[in-house]
């Protein structure tokens, strides 16, 4: 029975968020429409726990206004293609897990980025999992494409709520942002919902949460495979579910400079501007399992990493990371608070304030 890896795409892989970048260049302050509409995807999640609505789906609700814009498909691979940006060594370590074991990406990403990327470095288009979507099929008349500009505008202006610590329903919020999310509620909910680019919210399912456990469970399908020989790299809300899913069944959940919700389902925490982390903890988890990795981060140093995996890897390394091995943590209760603090930090700065601090 082989191990299997899988990864998340813009975090672990790429420093994107293709769809922060959509909107940023088609939309007069898109990059501010995206963060309300980000934020608000949280608070469906997490507050209101809106029914079939689930971590990701800001794919879908922000489509509409792409279409008011002009977007297409062709747009969506053109966009994709200027704006990609690898994490430093992500495509060496996909190239040489690859060669060691069955290597899968479960993204949340538009297929036509997933795309890209694979044609960037040689990776099978066949080993990934995206959202799929056919933008051209759908049509916006024109006076809908004047309402959701006028929406859009209005959107703009406002600022993106702010979850309050512990809070348990939208009236633990404050005033202005309980209107704020009333405000999106009956534009996407109501408005959006009853006109023909509506369709758009409800025909495309963008994979995150459960979609990825249900990849998980696809790809340990087709590689007759089992959870406790999977590793699962993840960085965001959307591998929240996926996370758990692999360390409920004693596989090994890997956050890579992830976010709070990630941390929170994760056992392991790389925080690292470099994927040679990555490659090594994949590489010690083919050879011997989730104990021979936490044996590793026990002891973790140039010293155990050549003892684990070679000289070679461990020249590699003392290149790569020349201030220092990169900062590698077993998550515990005794930790996750400053973990959670110091990845969230961290990944602002591998991937920018913008796009770091999106969940």
């Amino acid at each position: 029975m082989s191990r299997i890896f899988i990864t998340d795409c813009e975090g672990p892989i790429s420093k994107n968020d293709n769809a922060f970048e959509l909107l940023e260049r088609l939309i007069p302050d898109g990059a501010r429409l995206f963060s309300l509409i980000s934020k608000y995807d949280d608070i469906q999640v997490e507050i209101v726990r809106r029914q079939h609505y689930k971590p990701g789906d800001t794919l879908r609700l922000i489509l509409p206004f792409l279409k008011a814009y002009g977007a297409t498909d062709a747009l969506f691979r053109s966009i994709s293609e200027e704006t990609l940006r690898l994490v430093p060594g992500a495509r060496e370590t996909l190239g040489l897990v690859s060669k060691v074991m069955p290597s899968f990406i479960v993204s949340t990403s538009y297929e036509h980025y997933i795309e890209s990327l694979c044609q960037l470095i040689g990776f099978p288009k066949s080993n990934t999992y995206s959202t799929k979507l056919n933008l051209d099929s759908f049509k916006i008349p024109d006076w809908e494409i004047e309402r959701v500009k006028t929406w859009a505008d209005k959107l703009t202006k406002l600022s993106p709520p702010r979850i309050p610590p512990k809070a348990r329903s939208i009236q633990d919020f404050d005033k202005q942002d309980r209107e704020n999310i009333e405000f999106l509620d009956q534009i996407i909910w109501h408005e959006i919902h009853g006109m023909t680019i509506g369709r758009i919210i409800t025909i495309v399912k963008p994979v995150g949460g459960a979609e990825k456990v249900e990849a998980v469970k696809d790809i340990l399908r087709r590689h007759n495979s089992d959870l406790k020989q999977t590793v699962y790299f993840g960085d965001s809300i959307t591998d929240s579910e996926p996370l758990k899913y692999v360390r409920e069944g004693e596989g090994l959940a890997v956050s890579f400079n992830g976010n709070e919700y990630a941390i929170r389902q994760a056992e392991l925490a790389i925080l690292s501007g470099d994927t040679l982390a990555t490659t090594i903890i994949a590489l010690i988890f083919n050879k011997g399992g989730k104990e021979a990795v936490r044996q590793l981060v026990a002891s973790w140093d140039y010293d155990q990493i050549e003892k684990t995996l070679g000289t070679q890897l461990r020249i590699k390394a003392e290149e790569v990371y020349h201030a220092g091995l990169p900062q590698v943590e077993i998550v515990a209760e005794n930790n996750i608070e400053r973990l959670t603090k110091e990845s969230s930090l961290f990944r602002k700065q591998v991937r920018g304030e913008a796009i770091g601090s999106l969940g």
